[in-house]
């Protein structure tokens, strides 16, 4: 399947509880890289979150960040710290005693001693986690579906322009076997004519000028490159139209199809082949780029 790495997807979900707002973003990468934001309160569930994008996501930089605004009043716990009341008392007493001060401690005065007291907010049930948790999964796999089909959509304008190409491709393909074909034709004959001119030296011995000529006849044979490239091209419709991401799989394709036009323009004669070589690495690379944006 052709789909696109690049995507946005923005969402909010109200309830009577909480506020939930989910923000994905995906660019190109060569494996995943997911980077994930979400609040100290839901610390539990990011494993669930990750193991989430990395089902539907198999490629690309991700950014998913999360937003939790809870509606009802957190509870609270006040603690005292003993110790230093203790500690702070005694002191105060002795101070008392000599004349340095007079009266008691009031409650406002242990507001001004930040050691006297602790507040913090009450830690939230089990219960009441999991149901949050639950609410924040379901907005992600929405935002993610939203994600998913801005990469198809996104996918399909690349498909139709990587199909184009690889139709160009196979006809440029073609055009330089074809004129490797001629080149070879064309070498044939002039080593015959060559033959024919060392038979008329006494000395030639004609059995090894016959073997050499073989073996740099075989040596400039492309079939073996046409039929394979010919074969990636079919590997490329495959991959295409299976529902799989094919980004990596394309990648290291047309890496392999590289290899066979080098080989092709190392071992065919004529300019004419050299031409559409340099056009058939051109577009190649072309399609490389083109490939690096998909999932």
């Amino acid at each position: 399947m052709i789909k696109s790495m690049t995507g946005f997807a923005s969402l909010t979900r109200d309830d009577e509880a909480a506020t939930v707002a989910v923000t994905v973003r995906s660019v190109n990468h060569k494996f995943l890289d997911l980077q994930l934001r979400v609040p100290s309160t839901l610390a539990s569930i990011e494993g669930r979150l990750r193991a989430l994008v990395q089902k539907r996501v198999s490629r690309g930089r991700v950014e998913v960040a999360v937003s939790l605004q809870q509606r009802g009043t957190p509870a609270v716990e006040v603690e005292l710290n003993e110790t230093f009341l203790e500690s702070l008392g005694g002191a105060l007493e002795r101070a008392r005693e000599r004349g340095y001060i007079a009266g008691t401690m009031t409650p406002g005065d242990l507001l001004r001693f930040p050691q006297a007291l602790s507040i913090h907010e009450r830690p939230e049930a089990d219960e009441e986690i999991e149901s949050v948790g639950a609410r924040v999964e379901e907005a992600v796999a929405a935002a993610l579906d939203e994600l998913d089909a801005m990469r198809l959509r996104e996918g399909g304008y690349l498909r139709t322009d990587l199909d184009a190409r690889r139709t160009l491709l196979a006809e440029l393909f073609e055009r330089a076997a074809t004129a490797a074909e001629a080149g070879m034709t064309a070498l044939q004959a002039r080593l015959q004519e060559r033959v024919r001119e060392l038979q008329a030296d006494a000395l030639a011995d004609e059995g090894t000028i016959a073997q050499e000529i073989a073996k740099f006849v075989g040596r400039s044979d492309i079939t073996e490159e046409v039929v394979r490239f010919r074969g990636h091209l079919q590997h490329w419709r495959a991959l295409a139209e299976s529902p799989e991401p094919c980004g990596r799989k394309l990648d290291f394709l047309l890496q392999e199809m590289n290899r066979e036009v080098n080989t092709l323009g190392s071992k065919a004669e004529g300019p004419a082949v050299s031409e559409v070589v340099v056009a058939l690495k051109a577009e190649l690379e072309k399609v490389r780029e083109q490939v690096q944006n998909v999932e």
